[in-house]
């Protein structure tokens, strides 16, 4: 239990804006990224909502750090824990549009990002259950374009992790 990072991206919701405008950029996913371990995407693209509505992933996964196999993520935890001045945000959602079927010839695009801090997790000792966040657009960082619905169960992790550090 105490060794596992949970992440589930719940669903995503749209505020008017380039991106709700915008008719090139029909389908989305998710991806999520721990440092540059690790990244996770939802299985589905699914049609933009209009502005005010949400699209549903329901995805679920799990980052393992458990000591024998994970030992770089491991270390990355403690280095979140140990270090001031690491930047906080540790886990980062992605919101890509995929390209239609029939526009192959198109690029997946960042369209935008949301951040989740562990050490504000660990620090506030509280687990993100359900939570939205704000989505910023890839283009302008101070835009909020929608929000994310998201959980982060993280705190068993961090406290075995602490320990460790306590004991090294």
């Amino acid at each position: 239990e105490a060794e596992k990072i949970q992440i589930k991206i719940t669903s995503l919701g749209l505020t008017e804006s380039r991106i709700t405008a915008d008719e090139t950029i029909q389908q989305l996913f998710v991806e999520c990224r721990l440092n540059n371990f690790l990244a996770e995407e939802t299985p589905l693209s699914l049609p933009k909502p209009p502005g005010g509505q949400r699209i549903h992933y329901n995805y679920s996964t799990v980052i393992n750090v458990n000591k024998e196999d994970n030992h770089a993520e491991r270390e990355y935890l403690k280095s979140i824990l140990l270090k001031p001045d690491l930047p906080a945000y540790s886990l980062k959602f992605t919101v890509v549009s995929d390209p239609p079927e029939d526009e192959q010839d198109l690029e997946c695009e960042d369209i935008g990002f949301a951040y989740v801090s562990l050490k504000e997790i660990f620090q506030k000792q509280r687990d993100i259950i359900e939570q939205d966040i704000d989505v910023f657009d890839s283009q302008d960082a101070s835009a909020v374009i929608g929000k994310l619905t998201v959980t982060v169960a993280a705190l068993s992790a961090l406290r075995s992790v602490h320990e460790e550090c306590k004991n090294d």
